[in-house]
């Protein structure tokens, strides 16, 4: 299996893989991070997927997989700028630098355990690095090797930041499933 990873243009895609079953479903599209808190709370159904397609006018949102013409996988990333995480209590923002920011990495059901996450963080980072990102952040949840439940996993683990070539370069004060969410970097220039 050769996976491509490319910058998510396809709204279709990015629906299959961030988008709900039921048109009329309250999933999170993955804005949870990159819009402000109570726009993302007001918008329901259908409202969700119109914001993303609005969103890709501006550019690609993340990153997709895909094995052959099949989409497998995807990638939030963006500017911390253009996201939550600019003014997050819990991840600190360690200085000035207008790093990136990689907070999700989903791999379709069928696909996983085969090192696609490997491939979208990778993807990740060379989107960021053609766009003149600095640095790229993630916040990954330190699990030690546990087992970490599935749908709190989109966030990655520490293991999979470090195998990438990021470093730790802060605690947070964030706690998913049980386990500590660490701050992440790879300076890029």
């Amino acid at each position: 299996m050769a996976i491509e990873v490319r910058p998510a243009t396809l709204f279709a895609d990015v629906k299959t893989m961030v988008g709900p079953k039921r048109p009329d479903a309250n999933v999170c599209w993955c804005l949870t991070y990159r819009i402000p808190s109570k726009e993302n709370l007001s918008l329901r159904g259908p409202a969700r997927g119109t914001r993303v397609a609005e969103l890709m006018k501006r550019g690609p949102i993340g990153v997709l997989a895909y094995d052959g013409d099949e989409v497998v996988g995807w990638a939030a990333v963006a500017p911390r700028a253009d996201t939550t995480f600019q003014r997050n209590r819990k991840i600190p923002r360690i200085d000035d630098l207008d790093a990136w920011s990689v907070w999700c990495i989903r791999v379709r059901p069928g696909y996983r355990g085969r090192g696609i996450s490997h491939a979208l963080l990778a993807g990740a980072v060379a989107f960021a690095r053609s766009q003149g990102a600095p640095a790229i952040e993630g916040y990954p949840v330190d699990n030690r090797g546990e087992k970490l439940d599935a749908t709190m996993a989109y966030m990655g683990t520490r293991a999979l930041f470090e195998k990438a070539g990021f470093r730790k370069a802060s605690d947070t004060s964030s706690v998913v499933g049980g386990f500590p969410r660490v701050l992440m970097r790879l300076e890029l220039q």
